[in-house]
């Protein structure tokens, strides 16, 4: 057991986590765009309410033991609560999976359903011995939610604020609305057709991502009009269509930055960058730091 789990690398440090608030929450995201499987590693230190949701492929949990796992398929999520102040959390990964973890530290999640001493929300299970591993589908409404979250990587300083709103909005509509009916309770959500076409959108563009198609030709692939593919696109994925592709492919040189296999010349090439000057730049506006300087990390 100890020589398998050497090849989990800790996540506590990285830049995975999009919200860390001492005494309420955490989110990070987990995204493999290698071509190999990935192993991550995060320690707890206090009670939480943990919720993950599995956006692509699928994904590997265990908890504190490698053989006490449970696995995620795409468009799955788990709620799991543990009375253990300290718990060790194992991540596998697959090429092309992704994953959102929301931790609630249990003393914040009381707060949160709880107005006046009225209790707005039944959690009679957490106050059990026994442990809670509940998985639940997500659809409809959660999956936009999900995808703005992850989607939106500026640089902004009110980007906590962006964060922090809609994970109150995703707990929200997670522990209120049944999945059944989550697509009657949102009219503004694209039918099952266009989210199709909206995702092959988004995977064109990341399939051309060295000479991407004009707004106009991706339209007319996928069959849409440009309205309505710029429209829906950034309701579902929280940002424009390219802008998107600008996200991916920062997170993309994130990866072979870590992977530490080719030099920023190289990884300027392999995204498309035609000098690495511009690569350079783009990578310092969304994480201002330098990718030399991100390796180093």
């Amino acid at each position: 057991m100890k020589s398998s789990l050497v090849t989990y690398r800790n996540i506590d440090k990285s830049t995975q986590f999009l919200f860390n608030e001492s005494g309420s929450f955490k989110v990070f995201h987990l995204n493999n765009l290698s071509n190999e499987t990935e192993f991550f590693k995060h320690s707890l230190s206090n009670n939480y309410i943990q919720i993950y949701f599995c956006t692509s492929n699928t994904c590997k949990i265990a908890l504190n033991f490698e053989h006490c796992a449970f696995d995620l398929k795409e468009g799955n999520s788990s709620m799991v609560y543990f009375k253990d102040d300290k718990m060790d959390l194992f991540f596998k990964l697959p090429s092309d999976s992704e994953l959102l973890a929301v931790f609630i530290s249990i003393e914040y999640f009381h707060s949160l359903f709880s107005i006046n001493g009225t209790q707005l929300f039944n959690y009679s299970k957490l106050k059990s011995e026994n442990p809670i591993i509940e998985p639940k589908e997500f659809t409809g409404t959660i999956k936009p939610i999900l995808n703005q979250i992850i989607s939106n990587h500026t640089n902004d300083p009110l980007r906590p604020i962006f964060i922090k709103g809609k994970v109150y909005e995703l707990i929200s509509y997670y522990f209120s609305t049944p999945n059944k009916t989550e697509n009657e309770s949102c009219p503004y959500v694209a039918t099952e057709e266009t989210i199709g076409k909206i995702k092959k959108a988004k995977q064109l563009i990341i399939k051309e991502m060295i000479n991407p198609p004009s707004l106009a030709d991706l339209a007319k692939e996928v069959g849409l009009n440009i309205k309505k593919l710029k429209t829906d696109f950034k309701e579902y994925y929280g940002v424009p269509v390219f802008t998107f592709l600008l996200n991916y492919k920062m997170e993309l040189a994130k990866t072979l930055l870590q992977e530490q296999q080719l030099n920023v010349n190289e990884i300027a090439s392999h995204l498309g960058y035609s000098t690495s000057s511009h690569f350079i730049a783009a990578f310092k506006r969304a994480y201002g730091i330098t990718p030399k300087q991100f390796s180093k990390t």
